[in-house]
């Protein structure tokens, strides 16, 4: 029995031994959040200036698109608040609570709390990230041993992976939604039903795929206890959260603990809800202001009074710095790419070196160095489509596949950018470059995984001319 067993410790031996690796050079090299984003500005602006842009030129792009995301930077924002008033509310923390006793190991308690921030991120990747991030901090104080580097990637894993083939997908929720694709991609691509992208056999096995592969990943690579990194040699102190809210002490707070106010605007929300949901139709009215309306709502409903309502979103508010200081760089980039026209070169080579059977590949190669430079999903996307979906008219190939091949694509680059990472790293006090090591463990191995099967997956598919009704 010994000698079956050996081999299968020596794989997990290697893969503990290139996660330490990863994650201790990590450590050293990996720059702070804004340092990369500031690096991803000098990076495109010597693209630009080779190019032919002047420095005055460059210079106005940048300004000009600087502020140009602030109501996507605030749509982030709100994921990140939202998500965390339900995940801190105490129906949830309960669930919560209860999750954490299960693993009792460390390489279990990795492998776990990865599989659980997938499969949430598959509803809601702010969700996912604030719930694996308390589930994490439970589970760290219920099992001794555990590498806090590993387990903070495991529970980033719900931005680095399946997150755009599920609910929250921008692209494939833009597509679907004739009155939201802009007027010029329209003619390009019609329509793009979910039934036709997000609900499909070839997308279900993308998922299934890399939620094992991603969970096998954290299981062999976890290192032991005798040589794990833990939150305590880190330093780090996970606080018990106090969930008192006190009781009224003068007429005015009476209010502030009472359901009243709370149910009232609860009703006015349900309200509202149903007439989006019946004026638009089931899934096509899950655009990102629904999405975080509805989690405001739930929210406010779970934690039933305003003072614990307030109390969480006051909570929150601290996490969502990084979006609102770095999402103004990203804008910029987004404007010296397009004022220097570097995109269009990058679309065009690739677009050209494409045939029917290789542009999945191309086109997700494309998308996710892209994505490097701009980690927004759906505002990326409106900047791709036109000539990938172009592309994929000509060479006839599925256009409602283009739309996955963006998504899984555009999130591999999630796993070392540090931007996604923001408001993991505020809840559990954790910096980008300790979770660096293990997510770029976990990149090396979904590259390969995600482009074999965006090639293979779309030579099932047919070609579907756009529908414009």
């Amino acid at each position: 029995m010994s000698q079956e067993k050996r081999p299968i410790q020596e794989e997990e031996g290697a893969m503990q031994r290139m996660g330490a690796s990863l994650a201790n050079w990590a450590e050293k090299w990996f720059p702070d959040a804004y340092v990369f984003a500031a690096i991803a500005v000098l990076v495109v602006v010597v693209a630009a200036l080779a190019m032919g842009r002047t420095p005055a030129q460059v210079s106005v792009d940048f300004g000009k698109s600087f502020w140009n995301l602030i109501p996507f930077t605030m749509q982030m924002a709100f994921v990140v608040i939202g998500g965390y008033i339900v995940a801190v509310s105490p129906p949830v923390r309960k669930v919560i609570m209860w999750l954490a006793q299960f693993p009792k190991t460390p390489k279990v308690a990795v492998a776990y709390v990865a599989f659980v921030a997938m499969v949430a991120s598959l509803l809601s990747w702010g969700f996912s990230l604030i719930f694996a991030g308390i589930l994490m901090r439970e589970v760290s104080k219920r099992v001794a041993g555990v590498d806090y580097r590993a387990m903070g990637a495991a529970g980033y894993l719900g931005l680095g992976s399946i997150w755009a083939l599920g609910l929250s997908s921008s692209a494939a929720l833009l597509m679907a939604t004739k009155g939201s694709i802009p007027p010029a991609l329209l003619k390009i691509s019609g329509v793009i039903a979910l039934a036709d992208t997000l609900f499909t056999w070839q997308n279900l096995v993308m998922i299934v795929v890399l939620l094992v592969l991603s969970v096998w990943i954290c299981y062999a690579s976890t290192p032991t206890a005798d040589k794990a990194k833990t939150v305590e040699m880190a330093g780090i102190t996970y606080k018990e959260e106090n969930e008192d809210i006190g009781t009224p002490q003068t007429p005015g707070e009476k209010l502030e603990f009472s359901p009243v106010l709370t149910l009232v605007i609860v009703a006015l929300g349900l309200v509202y809800l149903y007439d989006v949901f019946s004026t638009k139709g089931g899934l096509a009215a899950l655009d990102l202001n629904t999405y975080n309306f509805m989690f405001l709502i739930v929210g406010m409903l779970l934690h039933w009074t305003p003072r614990s309502f307030l109390r969480a979103a006051a909570k929150s508010v601290p996490m969502t710095g990084g979006v609102l200081l770095q999402f103004p760089l990203y804008a910029g980039i987004f404007g010296v790419l397009m004022g220097s026209g570097l995109n269009e070169v990058l679309a065009h080579f690739f677009v050209s070196i494409s045939t029917q059977e290789t542009l999945p590949l191309v086109g997700g190669i494309y998308s996710a160095i892209l994505g490097l430079f701009l980690p927004s999903g759906g505002g990326k996307w409106v900047v791709e489509a036109p000539y990938l979906l172009q592309a994929a008219n000509e060479l006839h190939v599925n256009l409602a596949w283009m739309v996955q091949v963006y998504n899984a694509a555009e999130a591999l680059p999630n796993f070392i950018n540090p931007f996604w990472m923001l408001p993991l790293m505020g809840l559990t006090g954790v910096k980008a470059r300790d979770l660096a090591g293990y997510s770029t463990l976990q990149l090396i191995f979904h590259t390969p995984v995600v482009l074999l099967l965006l090639w293979a997956l779309g030579l099932t598919l047919p070609y579907v001319p756009p529908v414009l009704g």
